[in-house]
């Protein structure tokens, strides 16, 4: 395994500052019980790791909410239903997985990376926007760029970065130039990128939307842990009555 639960604590940590809850909230809940926190944000986001489950959002939309159980609130289109009158806009449901240690496996043959910004650039100009806004390249500030070879006019065949989490886990995202997909190069991009984390002190994290086929099989390829899922829908932000 590449995740051992002794490190639940810290991606429980993390989400518990990330979500502004009590600490240890999550870690010492009891199983199968949710917590509902109330909050002002402009989002109603449900949360789901390993036994233990979190509601977070507007107050009112929590008390609609407490009639229904885990299984349903996984379901965006209950969200959707849920914040339908205050404008509600889903964000899907994502698998969460993670690991805290990986494999090592070294490519049989030579890897040429760029962490240049105008390399990613260059890539991104190649890919659908679609691709492009879904991954978030620019969101994520250490980026591994896998170019055709050293020379100076290389083209960039994938990226994949990683960001920092209440400053406890990696979030990752990979992208891959649309002429070379399919050919191992996403796997050994994140796999990099990975890596980095991990050697920074990092727990990687992998967000994978519950239809996306692909960003699954590189998940398990990789040998990461699935601890989880997580689903969002956003809010129309309150109007500032001084504007």
């Amino acid at each position: 395994m590449t995740f051992d639960l002794a490190s639940a604590p810290i991606v429980f940590l993390a989400w518990e500052r990330g979500l502004a809850l009590p600490e240890d909230s999550l870690l010492v809940g009891a199983d199968g019980t949710r917590i509902n926190h109330a909050t002002n944000d402009p989002s109603l986001t449900f949360l789901r790791l390993w036994d233990k489950a979190v509601l977070t959002g507007p107050a009112e939309l929590l008390a609609a909410a407490e009639s229904l159980d885990d299984d349903e609130l996984s379901d965006h289109a209950t969200l959707l239903r849920l914040t339908r009158d205050a404008g509600g806009r889903s964000l899907g449901t994502a698998a969460l997985y993670y690991a805290d240690d990986l494999e090592l496996h070294q490519p049989d043959h030579t890897v040429h990376v760029s962490t240049g910004e105008a390399d990613v650039a260059a890539l991104e100009a190649l890919c659908p926007p679609d691709d492009v806004n879904d991954v978030g390249l620019a969101r994520l500030a250490h980026k591994f760029t896998i170019m055709s070879s050293a020379e100076p006019d290389a083209a960039p065949l994938a990226c994949s970065a990683y960001g920092e989490y209440q400053g406890l886990l990696a979030p990752l995202g990979t992208l891959v130039a649309p002429e070379f997909r399919r050919q191992g190069m996403g796997r050994l991009a994140t796999s990099i990128a990975a890596h980095e984390a991990l050697a920074a002190g990092l727990i990687v994290q992998l967000s994978a939307d519950v239809n996306n086929a692909p960003a699954h099989s590189l998940a398990t390829s990789l040998g990461l842990s699935v601890a989880g899922l997580q689903t969002r829908v956003s809010l129309p932000s309150p109007q500032n009555p001084h504007k």
